[in-house]
C-alpha cells in the first residue's frame, strides 16, 4: 500500500458550517510543500449530484474529466490550485452500485454480502487506491454530513477502520462542531460540542483536534472547556469565526497554530507560504473601489447556486483591488411586467446571465441582454448566457422575430438546437457535452486578448449549441463569433466590437478560476465595470 498520512475531517451539531471550506483550507496550509488529495464522502444515493435540482443541493460542479460532483470541490480547486477529479467524490450511490454488481457477477464466491466488512472495505480500498494513483503525500478525507446521521455511517467506520491498516501515528482526525452564543445570556455553548464529541467516540473515533464554528474568536476558557471533554489538549481547539472572506480562513488557521497540531499527530515538518495569498486576502476586505453586478438567473432563492460564478467575481475583484456587490435578478419579473427593465438595471455597472435549464424568466433574460447590448452596460454570458445573446442579437439585429432555442419551443428560426448526437436520449446524468474542451480563438478578438492566447480550454455542462445554420447571418449582421471548436462546427465565444464589454462563452469559466489565478473573461468583466 501506497504510505502517505491522512487527515478525516467529521462535523457534528448541525450541516452547513462550512466543513468544505474548512477542508479546502487545511489542504491550502498543506500543499506549499506536499502532494494534497481531497476526497469528498457523501451520503446520499445519487452517483452524483448531476440530476439534483441547484436549489435543494447548491451547484453542480464540474471537472475538467467531465465529472459533475459536490460543490465542495470548487473550494477545494479554488484553494489548492489543483484540478480533481470524478473518482475523488464517493458516493453512497457509486459505492453501493459497485457492490451489488460484484455480487451479482457472483464475484464473493457465494458469501452473504453485509455493510461490514462488504461496503466498508469497498470505501477503504476506494481511498487507497487514489492515494496510490495519485501519489498523495496527505490524502484529506471529508466526511458529509454530521456526526449521527445514517447515510455516512459506513464512511465513518470505514475512516475508523482504517487507523488500524495505515498506523496510528499517519492518520488523524479532525472534528468540526458549533459552538453557538445565545444571545440573552452572550456567553459560548459548550454542550453541543461535548455531544457531538461523545457520539463520534460511540462510533469509535477519537478526534486529534476539534475546530470550533462560533460567530467570533474562542476564547480561552471555552477552548479549555472543550479540551476536558474531549479528552484533548486546549491548543489542539482551534476557533473557526464568522469572516468577511473564506479565504481568511487558512490565514486565521495559521494564527492558531492548527499547523503545529498536525505536525505534532504526523510527523511531518508543515510551513505555509501565504504571502500572496494575503495580500490578495487584504484586497478583499479592504478594496478602494466598488461596482455592482447582477446576475440574471433562474434559481435565485439559493445563492450556492451560483457560488462559483460569484467566487470568480471575487478572485477578479482581488486582482483589481475592488468590491464586487452582487444582486440578483429573478427575471419573470420583467416577463409578467412587474418590473421595467430600465428600473432594475439602475445603477448597475455590469451584468452576468448564467447557465441554467428551462423555460422560465427566458423572455426576461433576452430583455436585459438587449439593454446591455443597446446601453454599452458590460455584459458577461455563461452558457445559457450566450444562447440567450444568440437569440436577442438574432431577432432584434438579424431580424429573426421568432428565434429562439428548440429547448424552449419549437421555432421558425430554431438559432439554438439540440446537439445532433444527443437526440433520442432520454436518459438524465452523463448525456450532456461535459468537462474541458479546447477552442480555437480569432487572435484579433478582445477574447484572444484576454486569454493572450488563441487556443484556451474551458468547461462545459450543457446540450444545446448555436445551430452552424445561422452562423453566417450571425456574422455578417455583425456578431463576431470570436471562439469556436476545432472542427469550426461549435460556436464557443461571441463577442461585440465597438461595446464596452460584451462576451460571452458556451463554457463555463467560472469553474476554473481561482483566487491566486482568476479567469480572464472575469477579469475583462470587472475591469470594464470598473471603467
Amino acid at each position: 500500500m501506497h504510505k502517505c498520512k491522512w487527515i478525516v475531517i467529521t462535523g457534528g451539531v448541525l450541516s452547513g458550517l462550512g466543513k468544505g471550506i474548512v477542508s479546502a483550507s487545511i489542504g491550502r496550509l498543506l500543499s506549499s510543500k506536499y502532494n494534497v488529495v481531497p476526497v469528498k464522502c457523501d451520503g446520499y444515493l445519487n452517483i452524483d449530484p448531476g440530476t439534483m435540482n441547484p436549489i435543494e443541493h447548491g451547484e453542480v460542479f464540474v471537472l475538467e474529466d467531465g465529472g459533475e460532483v459536490d460543490m465542495d470541490f470548487g473550494h477545494y480547486e479554488r484553494f489548492l490550485n489543483k484540478n480533481c477529479k470524478f473518482g475523488w467524490n464517493l458516493t453512497s450511490g457509486k459505492i453501493f452500485k459497485h457492490v451489488i454488481d460484484k455480487e451479482r457477477k457472483g464475484e464473493f464466491l457465494g458469501k452473504t454480502v453485509q455493510m461490514i466488512p462488504h461496503v466498508t472495505d469497498e470505501i477503504k480500498t476506494r481511498l487507497k487506491n487514489i492515494s496510490s494513483d495519485e501519489k498523495a503525500d496527505i490524502m484529506l478525507v471529508e466526511i458529509g454530513g454530521t456526526v449521527g446521521d445514517i447515510e455516512n455511517m459506513l464512511f465513518i467506520e470505514a475512516c475508523r477502520q482504517l487507523r488500524g491498516e495505515v498506523g496510528r501515528g499517519n492518520i488523524m482526525y479532525i472534528h468540526l462542531t458549533l459552538v453557538p452564543i445565545l444571545g440573552v445570556v452572550g456567553e459560548e455553548k459548550t454542550k453541543p460540542t461535548q455531544q457531538s464529541v461523545s457520539m463520534l467516540q460511540q462510533r469509535g473515533i477519537q478526534p486529534d483536534a476539534i475546530i470550533g464554528r462560533s460567530s467570533r474568536p474562542l476564547p480561552d476558557h471555552v477552548k479549555n472547556k472543550i479540551a476536558l471533554f474531549a479528552s484533548i489538549y486546549p491548543e489542539e481547539v482551534i476557533s473557526d469565526p464568522d469572516i468577511k472572506s473564506v479565504y481568511e480562513l487558512p490565514l486565521i488557521f495559521e494564527k492558531e497554530r492548527l499547523l503545529d497540531v498536525i505536525s505534532k499527530k504526523l510527523e511531518l515538518y508543515l510551513t505555509s507560504d501565504l504571502k500572496k495569498w494575503g495580500s490578495l486576502v487584504k484586497n478583499i476586505k479592504d478594496p478602494k473601489d466598488e461596482i455592482k453586478v447582477l446576475i440574471c438567473g433562474k434559481y435565485t432563492k439559493l445563492h450556492d447556486s451560483y457560488v462559483s460564478v460569484e467566487e470568480a467575481l471575487v478572485h477578479a475583484g482581488a486582482h483589481n483591488n475592488c468590491k464586487v456587490n452582487v444582486e440578483y435578478l429573478e427575471t419573470t419579473d420583467i416577463e409578467t411586467g412587474k418590473l421595467k427593465v430600465k428600473d432594475a438595471l439602475k445603477g448597475v455597472d455590469g451584468i452576468i446571465v448564467p447557465g441554467g435549464f428551462g423555460s422560465r424568466g427566458v423572455e426576461g433574460k433576452i430583455e436585459v441582454i438587449k439593454y446591455a447590448r443597446k446601453n454599452n452596460l458590460p455584459f458577461l454570458g455563461l452558457c445559457y448566457g450566450l444562447q440567450l445573446a444568440v437569440a436577442e442579437y438574432a431577432r432584434n439585429v438579424c431580424g429573426l422575430k421568432d428565434a429562439i432555442s428548440t429547448e424552449i419551443k419549437k421555432t421558425k428560426h430554431p438559432v439554438v438546437d439540440i446537439l445532433p448526437d444527443q437526440k433520442g436520449i432520454t436518459e438524465k446524468g452523463g448525456t450532456m457535452r461535459l468537462g474541458g474542451y479546447d477552442a480555437l480563438l480569432n487572435k484579433k478578438s478582445n477574447v484572444a486578448k484576454l486569454y493572450d492566447s488563441d487556443k484556451v480550454s474551458e468547461r462545459h455542462r450543457h446540450r444545446y449549441e448555436v445551430n452552424p445554420e445561422y452562423h453566417d447571418i450571425l456574422q455578417t449582421n455583425g456578431l463576431v463569433l470570436s471562439g469556436m471548436s476545432p472542427d469550426s462546427r461549435l460556436v464557443e465565444f461571441i463577442e461585440l466590437e465597438k461595446h464596452s464589454f460584451f462576451v460571452a462563452t458556451q463554457a463555463h469559466p467560472e469553474l476554473k478560476s481561482r483566487l491566486e489565478r482568476p479567469a480572464p473573461l472575469f477579469m475583462g468583466f470587472v475591469k470594464a465595470c470598473k471603467k
